[in-house]
């Protein structure tokens, strides 16, 4: 993770950071983003570039380094052009719908599944006659978008015999075959 962490990270325009003790804020046109950074690691902001250093060449510093160092980049990348996924709902009467921040699911149980997302993440559907039901969530936090991805996955995930279930749009499944005749 060292040679990640020696990279220095592009600041656009329009984004301001802010360093206060060990704590960076980044903020830009589509939200601010805070993040505690680890001891032993120092932030410097020089001429439109934001450059991380280390205090040893421990194996600790060195890994705390390269994750810093993603981290902050992933907080400028969001808080300008934000992130976004993608799940597929695979299965014969497996519905999504949403009115406002409420998803609700039918994913084949007894019951729907609704799930109310949190304001920092847009939620849409997508339900097209001939194809599969898509939800789309998109948000300038990264870690935000992929834990609700990662729940709504978790309440289905795909079976690898025919595939039923929630993947993300690309994902691709390890697939068995089924009994022999």
């Amino acid at each position: 993770m060292s040679r990640i962490g020696k990279n220095p990270i592009a600041l656009p325009q329009g984004v301001e950071v802010k360093v206060n003790d060990n704590v960076v804020t980044v903020k830009g046109k589509l939200g601010e983003l805070t993040q505690v950074i680890s001891e032993g690691i120092t932030v410097k902001i020089e001429d439109a570039q934001i450059v991380l250093d280390r205090a040893s060449e421990s194996k600790t510093h060195k890994a705390q380094h390269g994750l810093m160092r993603a981290l902050i980049n992933n907080m400028v990348e969001g808080t300008t052009k934000g992130f976004s996924k993608e799940l597929e709902l695979v299965g014969v009467g497996y519905r999504a719908s949403n009115q406002g921040q409420k998803l609700d699911l039918a994913l084949g149980y007894s019951h729907n599944i609704v799930l109310e997302i949190a304001p920092e993440v847009k939620v849409e559907t997508v339900s097209e006659k001939g194809k599969n039901p898509l939800v789309k969530l998109t948000s300038y936090d990264k870690q935000l978008v992929g834990q609700v991805a990662a729940k709504i996955r978790g309440f289905r995930s795909p079976e690898p015999y025919k595939g039923k279930g929630v993947k993300f749009v690309g994902e691709v499944l390890r697939r068995k075959a089924g009994k022999s005749a």
